[in-house]
């Protein structure tokens, strides 16, 4: 006897085949869909995929047939997809949506969508609960467009309960943009120092598939109409990030603190760099849904570090990696970081 029926849309990504596995080995009797109709090796034979494109009309709704007892959307990004579920309240028992924390901005207005500004990046609360402010909904950037969704979904109420998931960094296999590549592909490359801007000690709150995975079974099977965060178990700087992928890969290197910001906006850049912290509070997950992460930052990192090697390996990090080399920046400048290394002497 299973739990019920649940539909995963996004269900080949990053978060949703994490997603899928965890629901299918709860009891769920579920249905994984995605834009290729993929399936992951680690999910069990009974699951089954359909490719399915939600952009298309009435492809959602044909996809559903006579509904599901769970949708849990891992791909929805802006008021029209919020708009698109309620509009199937009647065939929805109850859904679970993935939001970011890009939402939250600081008592000054300060947001993720300020940060190149001076002095832009936000001073939030330490931890971020769920109460703190957000931007205000739009269409304009990722985080008033996850705003939006966020409303219309809550503003469903009963007819749609819907767990929003707040999610920091993610991280783990498959992901389209991995930030643990700055330390694996320095380790690889015979690299003997990292610098790091503000001292190494910028945290940007991570969290892994597996343990987002586990917000959303845990869930699934408590339906409501809520918001939570999600995180690891911890929040590591990123010196502490860089020693424990170097252990992970058998190499020892020196990390070379700066202080303040990065010269020349790219030597100490990482992909967690900034200077304020960001950690979410997960007292509200562990409170409402009895929220216990399944694995922590450095345990999760052997398995990330074999794929990143893996996927890299005969290839340009751009070519691998096109979620990285989208945002402009060359994470692996070397002829910046020895000129400024010569220069410093």
């Amino acid at each position: 006897m299973t739990k019920g029926t649940a539909f995963v849309l996004g269900g080949s990504g990053q978060v949703g085949r994490a997603a899928v596995k965890a629901l299918a080995e709860d009891g769920w009797e579920v249905t994984a869909a995605s834009r290729g109709g993929g399936r992951d090796e680690r999910w069990p034979a009974e699951v089954r995929s359909v490719a399915l494109d939600r952009t298309e009309e009435g492809a959602l709704a044909a996809g559903l047939g006579g509904g599901c007892d769970v949708l849990v959307d891992i791909v929805a990004y802006d008021a029209g997809h919020g708009r698109q579920l309620t509009g199937l309240a009647d065939r929805i028992g109850s859904a679970v949506v993935v939001s970011s924390g890009a939402v939250y901005e600081d008592a000054r207005g300060r947001s993720f969508d300020t940060q190149d500004r001076p002095d832009g990046f936000p001073d939030y609360p330490l931890p971020i609960p769920e109460d703190c402010r957000t931007v205000a909904p739009g269409d304009s950037t990722y985080g008033t467009r996850k705003v939006a969704l966020e409303l219309e979904l809550l503003a469903a109420g009963d007819a749609l309960p819907t767990t929003l998931l707040r999610a920091g960094a993610i991280h783990g296999p498959h992901s389209p943009g991995p930030r643990e590549l700055w330390f694996v592909k320095r380790a690889l490359d015979g690299r003997p120092v990292r610098p790091l801007a503000y001292g190494g000690a910028s945290r940007f709150h991570p969290v892994h598939v597996d343990n987002l995975a586990e917000l959303v079974r845990l869930a699934a099977a408590n339906p409501g109409s809520r918001v939570l965060n999600g995180g690891d178990p911890e929040a590591p700087t990123v010196a502490e990030i860089g020693a424990a992928i170097d252990a992970v890969m058998g190499v020892t290197s020196e990390a070379v603190l700066i202080e303040g910001a990065p010269p020349g906006d790219v030597v100490g850049a990482t992909p967690w760099t900034a200077p304020r912290s960001v950690v979410y509070d997960m007292a509200a997950a562990e409170r409402e849904l009895g929220y216990r992460p399944v694995v922590s930052y450095a345990d999760s990192l052997p398995e990330t570090v074999a794929w990143l090697t893996g996927r890299l390996a005969g290839r340009e990090w751009r070519e691998a990696f096109p979620g990285l080399a989208k945002y402009g920046m060359d994470f692996f400048d070397y002829a910046a970081e020895d000129a400024w290394l010569a220069a410093r002497g």
